[in-house]
């Protein structure tokens, strides 16, 4: 089996509270137990910025309404990974500044570093960080493992094209409880 890494993206707290299912932080926290039960490592993925958010450019769709601004009163908490599924001490923390968890970030040196072949890819939204990330990762040459039901996206449509018809192009896609009785 190649060396895996669970990535476990963007479940900040004010990324988190806009997806309303219940069931999706105890499904997530299932799948980082059997990754520390297993050795796999647990990277989280974070996106993050410097105070009045030098990175980025008011051409960016997504964040350009941040550029130049000061940063509102309590967002750093706000954006700290939600407590359900908070990082341990042995646990990787890497920041980004766009959508792909590879952009802006030194995700790729800390995978490579560790020897890491093969992405298991979990996270909010599917059509952001997931899509992103994978088609990244696929032009990487990683192996990647998508655990289906532990992303999310505000559009359950989008989301069931992604992991049933474009995904498995470039992934194995799974469920949690699957990928945790395998190790």
């Amino acid at each position: 089996m190649p060396h895996q890494a669970l990535l476990v993206m963007d479940v900040q707290q004010a990324v988190v509270d806009r997806y309303p299912d219940p069931g999706y932080l105890p499904r997530l926290r299932s799948a980082i137990d059997a990754a520390r039960a297993a050795d796999v490592p647990v990277v989280y993925v974070a996106v993050g910025f410097r105070p009045g958010y030098p990175e980025v450019s008011t051409r960016n769709k997504m964040f350009g309404r941040l550029a130049g601004r000061p940063q509102a009163p309590g967002s750093e908490q706000a954006m700290r990974i939600h407590p359900d599924v908070a990082p341990e001490a042995q646990d990787i923390i890497v920041t980004k500044s766009r959508v792909s968890a590879f952009a802006g970030s030194d995700l790729d040196m800390v995978l490579r570093a560790r020897g890491i072949e093969e992405l298991v890819l979990a996270g909010v939204a599917t059509s952001g960080v997931v899509l992103s990330t994978l088609r990244q990762a696929a032009d990487l040459d990683y192996g990647i493992v998508v655990l289906g039901d532990g992303c999310l996206d505000n559009d359950p449509e989008v989301h069931r094209v992604l992991v049933d018809k474009v995904f498995p192009q470039q992934a194995e896609v799974t469920t949690v409880a699957d990928w945790a009785a395998a190790r």
